[in-house]
C-alpha cells in the first residue's frame, strides 16, 4: 500500500474522478482502488452530518463523530491508493468524439481553476437541507432540532418533541416519532390539515395538536426549551422535529446534461440512476449517495459508494477488453 497524502493532483488523467468525499465517495474510492484503478477525490469539506454528535445505523461504528468517521475513510482510501485533494467541482464536460467514435472521457473543473481529467467520473456531492423559515431552526439543526428517528430518535426518547408541521411529512413524523415517547405535540403552524381520518390516528395515539404559526424556537443556556408561537405564547420543548426540503447538490451532474427530477415522495429533488450501480442516463457518469436516495442513512450511502465502485470498475474492465479484441484482430490482420 502506498503512503500518499491529501492535496496533490498527480496524474494527467486519472481512471475515476469522485465528486464528493462523504461516506458514498470514499467508499467508492476504496473499493476502486483496491481494484487497482486509479483514482482522485475532490472533496468541497461540506458534509451534510457535521452538526450531528454522531452517525448512528452504521454497523461496528455506532455514535461515532462523523468528522472521525471521515478521517477514517479518507486514510483507507490513501492505503489504496487513491489522491484526495480539497476544491470545489463547478463543472464537468465530455471530451469523447463521439462522431469518430473515441473512448468516453471526461474533464473536471475546480473553482481554484484546475482541470482535472479522467476516463469516467462518479458524482456524490449529497443534498443540501432547505429548513423552514423560522428562528432558531438552522442554529439548533442536528442538535435538538431533527428530522430522522432512526438517526436520532433513540437520543430522545421519553423526552417531550414538538413536531414542525412544515410539510405534508409532518402527519407522518408525528406518529413515528411517537415511537420514542408518549410526549409528541404537532404544531399545524398553518400548514398541516389533517383529514378526519388523521385527526382519529392521532388522538389515538395521544398526540396533542397545537393550532397557529411557529415564529421561533426558545434556546435557554445552549439548549432548545419551547416554541414560540405568533400569538406570544410558548409551548415547553426539548427536541423539534421538522421536514427539511431535500435538494441535491446537482450542478456537476447538470452540467454533463444529467436530468435532475423532484422525488416521488414529494420530499425534494434528485438524480435518477440504475439501481444495480448507480449509472446515470450520461454513459460514463454514476452518482451514488444522498444525491440519488434522498433519504439514506449514512451506512446506506457507504454501500452505494462500493456498488457504483465494482460497476464502474466493470465498466472500465468491458472497455478495455474491446480495445483488447481489436487490437488482436489488427494483428491478426497485419499478419
Amino acid at each position: 500500500m502506498s503512503t500518499k497524502t491529501e492535496n496533490n493532483i498527480v496524474a494527467e488523467e486519472y481512471d475515476v474522478v469522485v465528486v464528493g468525499g462523504g461516506a458514498a465517495g470514499l467508499s467508492a474510492a476504496v473499493t476502486l482502488g483496491r481494484a487497482l484503478r486509479s483514482v482522485l477525490v475532490i472533496d468541497a469539506g461540506e458534509p451534510r452530518n457535521a452538526p450531528a454528535e454522531g452517525v448512528h445505523g452504521f454497523l461496528s461504528r455506532d455514535g461515532i463523530n462523523p468528522k472521525e468517521l471521515l478521517e477514517l475513510g479518507r486514510a483507507e482510501a490513501l492505503q489504496y491508493g487513491a489522491d484526495i485533494v480539497p476544491g470545489i467541482a463547478v463543472g464537468a464536460r465530455s471530451t469523447a468524439d463521439q462522431a469518430n467514435g473515441s473512448k468516453i472521457a471526461f474533464e473536471v473543473d475546480l473553482a481554484d481553476g484546475r482541470t482535472v481529467k479522467a476516463r469516467r467520473l462518479l458524482v456524490t456531492t449529497g443534498l443540501v437541507d432547505i429548513l423552514p423559515d423560522v428562528e432558531g431552526i438552522r442554529e439548533r439543526w442536528g442538535r435538538d432540532v431533527l428530522h430522522c428517528p432512526y438517526c436520532h430518535g433513540w437520543e430522545v426518547r421519553n423526552k417531550v418533541i414538538g413536531i414542525l408541521g412544515s410539510v405534508p411529512m409532518a402527519l407522518h413524523q408525528a406518529l413515528l416519532f411517537r415511537q420514542w415517547s408518549p410526549n409528541i405535540t404537532l404544531f399545524l403552524n398553518d400548514i398541516v390539515e389533517p383529514t378526519e381520518e388523521q385527526w382519529d390516528q392521532l388522538a389515538a395515539r395521544s398526540i396533542s395538536m397545537v393550532d397557529g404559526k411557529v415564529q421561533a424556537l426558545q434556546i435557554t443556556d445552549d439548549a432548545l426549551t419551547g416554541v414560540v408561537l405568533a400569538s406570544g405564547s410558548t409551548i415547553p420543548v426539548d427536541a423539534v422535529v421538522t421536514g427539511p426540503r431535500l435538494e441535491a447538490r446537482s450542478g456537476v451532474l447538470e452540467s454533463l446534461g444529467v436530468p435532475i427530477v423532484e422525488h416521488p415522495m414529494g420530499v425534494g429533488s434528485h438524480v435518477e440512476v440504475n439501481a444495480l450501480g448507480g449509472a446515470t442516463s450520461v454513459p460514463g457518469v454514476w452518482a451514488a449517495g444522498n444525491v440519488t436516495d434522498l433519504t439514506g442513512q449514512v451506512m446506506a450511502s457507504a454501500a452505494a459508494g462500493v456498488m457504483a465502485g465494482a460497476a464502474i470498475n466493470a465498466d472500465l474492465m468491458m472497455e478495455e477488453t474491446r480495445a483488447a479484441v481489436e487490437e488482436a484482430r489488427q494483428a491478426a490482420l497485419a499478419r
